[in-house]
């Protein structure tokens, strides 16, 4: 169910209108006209975009009469924050052992130009024409 709730969640901000007015909410309650305002569109047309964003759960209007609020609730945002918190803290995991992999191959890698000075290098003392 939670699968479900978060597809309309993401299918409704696919929308630039529609994420538009979700910000445009985060400022505050709005009506309907309000939210019309910007768009060069009928208000038939915004009604659609907010009938979209009340179906996924991210805004809510209230039963009674006109002019009523457009509401943004906090619950369909804490769903998709979840979500994509717990995909980010997979990805950092996956980066920190890159990471580590990374700058312990720089050290091999250091200690195989630097270290002791001889390896693999002949010595000076010893060799022919040296003398």
């Amino acid at each position: 169910m939670a699968t479900d709730a978060l597809s309309r969640v993401f299918a409704a901000l696919a929308d630039p209108t529609r994420r538009d007015m979700v910000a445009r909410l985060s400022e505050g309650d709005a009506t309907v006209s309000q939210l019309a305002e910007p768009y060069r569109m009928t208000l038939q047309a915004v009604y659609k975009h907010l009938r979209v964003l009340e179906d996924a759960g991210l805004v809510s209007r209230p039963r009674g009469p006109q002019p009523r609020p457009v509401r943004l609730e906090i619950e369909a945002l804490d769903l998709m924050d979840t979500w994509i918190e717990r995909h980010r803290d997979r990805v950092e995991r996956r980066y920190r052992r890159l990471d580590a992999v990374l700058a312990e191959m720089k050290r091999d890698e250091h200690e195989e130009d630097h270290g002791g000075g001889h390896r693999g290098r002949p010595d000076a003392a010893g060799h022919p024409g040296d003398s």
